[in-house]
This record gives structure tokens, C-alpha cells and sequence, in this order.
């Protein structure tokens, strides 16, 4: 049976996969003449330029509709499951180009807000050599969580992420609509205002989260502390109440903790060979994170969603931006074939 959508369409088909978060174009300038200064470790890296001068850079190219939720939408889609999102834009060119880049992926828009008057979310990030830095403005829209459907008419997986510094409310919303919907999955794959927010305010979502997910540094940040043991932070992140934790840490690999049977278990996640240097590494922990979360969604065993993540992050960086080098399903499983006989998971 039809229905009326969120913005007037009309649909049937139960989505799979539906992301809640931030929209924005990111607009990378290319720089010429920086220079990068790190501590002895490589670590506390800082972008360096004349102050005062005239800084010629290379090239500007913007790409739309991306940011942590948009970006795991895209994967999903990409990966084969009905994939929708819930994010907000204004009414100006900018968001009506985000609106048809995220419709040309294949993605549902049903449950994208379209506020009069208002900017879409547009950051600039200063590209030198592979990495980034990112100068971000998150526009305050007027959150509503849209209706989402009950029982067998609402999403299979939820995918929560970013979100501006004015949703505590919107988070509330979010948390009632899961509680009345127990059957489904919700990953979450906190940005910077719910970091900020703190795990106390947040901590009915955490509690209700089937997978969570965070780099290394985010797991320090989130538990307030400088340990350095991954698998000491993830217990501490298990203790807040998801089901399974995944903890990446860059080029390293990643890290998974869950409970099977016999009560909890940790993995460490190799990474996949990388076919070529980095071209640009904007959303490879978004990459990780979504076609993890995908795999799940898809059926798969924790173990297998691991091997599938590391190959989406690494695909990624090979182009521009978050979502061009994404794959499909078949190509993603092409690369596991090609895969070293020892890219598996471990127990640690």
C-alpha cells in the first residue's frame, strides 16, 4: 500500500539502511606552497603559510553532498541496500546540487528537510599532498526528526552521526523514536558536538547503539583519558553500552570488540594493502565505519564485515573527496578475492 512521504512523495518499499546527520559541499583547495611541521613522534601535525601573503594554490574543486551520514548513505547504496537519509539543507543552488548528487547515488530523499531562507552547510578544506585540513560551519536548522515509520515500516538500520552544535533535542527525539522501535539496528558514529555533548547526555543512545564506531583518538576524547591501550579503550567504551565497539587507528588497522557465547571477545582488523600511495584521504574513517555497518546490515558475521571495511577506506583515497571512490558490491568483492591469505581478523 502507498503512503505520503516526509516531503510529499509517495514510496512502499521499507528502506534498509537510513543515515541521520549533517549535509555539506566540501570545497578543496589545492595549496602550492605550505609546509607541515610534526613533534618527534609524527604526531601534532600543523599546516604552515605566510601570514599576510598572497598564497597561490592550484585548484578548486567542490563536492557535494557529503559529511559522515551522507557519506555512509552513499556507501550503502553503492553496496546494494535501499539506502535513504535524514539531514537538512536551505533552499539555495548549493543544496539543490547536494539534493541531485545524493538522487544520482541512488539514495532516498524522502526525509530531507528543506528550510526557506536558510544556507546549506558549505566547508572549505585546504588540500596539501595527501592530507587535509577543514574549516567547518554547521548551519542551526530548526531539527525535526521526520516520521520514520513504526514496526515493519521503519528503517532495518539506523546510522547516526554528526550533527550541529544546536541538536541535544533533535538527540532526544532520536533516542524516544529507537526506544519505540526495538527491532531496529542502530549504528552510531559520533561527530564532533556529540563528543563535545559528552557520553552522560548521550549515554541512552550509547546504550542502545548495536555498533559504535571511532578512531583512536576520538575513543581518548570520548572517555576522557590518555590511555593508550586500545583494548583497555574499548572496554571502557563497551562499558558505555553498545553491543560491539570498533575502534580504528589510521594506517595501523583497526580493532573490534563484541560478546559471543563465552562471554567477550576482541579482534584486530589488518589493514588492506594499498594499491598506490594516497591521492587524498577525506573519508576513509567514514568508509571504514559505513561498509561495516553495511556488511552487517547485509547479513554478515562481525568477522567478515571487518574484511570488508579496510577495502572501502582504501579505495577512497585513491580520488577526491569522501564518496567518488566508493565501490560497488561487485567491485568491492573483487578486491577481497585479490586479498592476501593472511587479511583476516584475529582474536587478541
Amino acid at each position: 500500500m502507498w503512503k505520503v512521504g516526509y516531503n510529499g512523495c509517495m514510496f512502499s518499499k521499507r528502506i534498509d539502511f537510513l543515515a541521520i546527520g549533517d549535509i555539506t559541499t566540501d570545497a578543496f583547495i589545492k595549496l602550492k606552497e605550505a609546509s607541515v611541521h610534526c613533534d618527534i613522534n609524527n604526531e601534532n601535525c600543523q599546516i604552515c603559510m605566510n601570514f599576510g601573503d598572497k598564497i597561490p594554490y592550484e585548484s578548486v574543486t567542490p563536492v557535494r553532498a557529503v559529511g559522515n551520514s551522507p557519506n555512509a548513505a552513499v556507501s550503502a547504496a553503492r553496496l546494494g541496500l535501499y539506502s535513504a537519509l535524514a539531514t537538512d539543507i536551505g533552499s539555495d543552488q548549493n543544496g539543490r546540487e547536494c539534493l541531485e548528487s545524493l538522487k544520482r547515488d541512488g539514495v532516498d530523499t524522502r526525509f530531507v528537510a528543506i528550510h526557506k531562507g536558510m544556507e546549506t552547510n558549505y566547508h572549505y578544506v585546504l588540500w596539501y599532498e595527501a592530507d587535509r585540513t577543514i574549516l567547518i560551519k554547521h548551519q542551526e536548522f530548526p531539527y525535526r526528526l521526520p516520521h520514520l515509520g513504526d514496526g515493519t515500516r521503519a528503517p532495518r538500520w539506523v546510522y547516526l552521526s554528526s550533527l550541529g552544535s544546536n541538536s541535544a533535542e533533535y538527540h532526544v527525539e532520536i533516542s524516544e523514536w529507537l526506544a519505540q522501535n526495538p527491532d531496529v539496528k542502530l549504528a552510531f558514529q559520533p561527530g564532533t558536538f556529540q563528543m563535545e555533548l559528552g557520553a552522560e547526555k548521550l549515554a541512552v543512545l550509547y546504550r542502545r547503539t548495536d555498533i559504535f564506531f571511532c578512531n583512536k583518538e576520538e575513543s581518548q576524547r570520548i572517555l576522557k583519558t590518555t590511555e593508550e591501550d586500545i583494548k583497555k579503550l574499548m572496554n571502557g567504551l563497551c562499558a558505555l553500552g553498545p553491543k560491539t565497539v570498533v575502534v580504528t587507528d589510521g594506517p595501523n588497522g583497526a580493532y573490534a570488540m563484541t560478546d559471543d557465547a563465552a562471554g567477550p571477545v576482541a579482534y584486530f582488523m589488518p589493514p588492506y594493502p594499498d594499491p598506490k600511495p594516497p591521492f587524498e584521504r577525506t573519508g576513509a574513517g567514514d568508509a571504514f565505519s559505513s561498509t561495516c555497518a553495511v556488511a552487517l546490515a547485509l547479513g554478515k558475521p562481525l568477522e567478515e564485515a571487518l574484511r570488508w571495511a579496510p577495502i572501502n577506506a582504501v579505495a577512497v583515497v585513491q580520488d577526491i573527496g569522501a564518496q567518488r571512490g566508493l565501490l560497488s558490491r561487485a567491485e568491492l568483492e573483487s578486491w577481497l578475492a585479490k586479498a592476501p591469505s593472511d587479511y583476516a581478523p584475529r582474536k587478541i
